[in-house]
C-alpha cells in the first residue's frame, strides 16, 4: 500500500507524530502475535501429524502455521 503524503500544519505535527507512534506500535504487535500464533499451529500440526490418522488434519494446519509465520515476517 502506498501513503500519500500530506501537508501537516506544525501546530498539528505532534499529534500527526503520536498518531504515527501508535499506528507503529499495533502493526508490530500484530505482526508478532500473528507469528507466534503460526509457531503454535505448526507445532501442533507437527505433533497430531505423528499418528497415521491424525496426519490428514496434521499437514494442512502445519502448512498453515508455516505460511501464518511467512506473512508474518514479511
Amino acid at each position: 500500500m502506498s501513503e500519500h503524503k500530506k501537508h501537516v500544519p506544525w501546530l498539528l505535527y505532534p499529534f500527526y507524530l503520536i498518531w504515527r507512534l501508535l499506528i507503529w506500535v499495533i502493526r508490530t504487535t500484530g505482526r508478532l502475535i500473528g507469528a507466534i500464533l503460526g509457531l503454535v499451529l505448526l507445532i501442533a500440526g507437527i505433533a497430531i501429524s505423528l499418528t497415521v490418522v491424525g496426519a490428514i488434519v496434521g499437514i494442512p494446519l502445519a502448512i498453515f502455521g508455516f505460511l501464518l509465520i511467512l506473512r508474518s515476517l514479511f
